[in-house]
C-alpha cells in the first residue's frame, strides 16, 4: 500500500468520534519535535484490560515510512478498531 493512501486511511479513523473499544492509541516518539524516529502502537480491547504495545522505529522520520504505516493500517484493520486515537505532534525522549 502505497504511503499517502496508508496516511489517508489512518487521518479518517482518527477523525471519527470516539466509539468504543477496541481502541487503537498512535503515538510517534522522537529525539526532536520534527522528527519521527519511533511509533508506539497501543491497543486496548476493553475499559480497564491491559494495553498491549507494538513500537516501530525508523532510520528517518517513521511518520513518513511506508512499511511503518501500512503496517499501522493493517493492525487498525486486523483488530477491527471501533475508535483510532492519535496523540498530536511527537512526544520527546531521550
Amino acid at each position: 500500500m502505497n504511503l499517502e493512501k496508508s496516511k489517508k486511511r489512518i487521518a479518517k479513523r482518527v477523525k471519527m468520534s470516539r466509539q468504543g473499544y477496541p481502541e487503537i492509541t498512535i503515538e510517534y516518539f522522537g529525539k526532536t519535535a520534527g522528527c519521527a524516529d519511533g511509533v508506539s502502537v497501543k491497543f486496548c480491547l476493553e475499559e480497564g484490560a491491559e494495553i498491549q504495545e507494538q513500537r516501530f522505529s525508523s532510520i528517518s522520520d517513521a511518520r513518513e515510512d511506508e512499511t511503518i504505516q501500512s503496517a499501522i493500517v493493517k493492525i487498525i484493520e486486523r483488530s477491527e478498531a471501533m475508535s483510532v486515537v492519535q496523540i498530536e505532534g511527537i512526544t520527546a525522549v531521550g
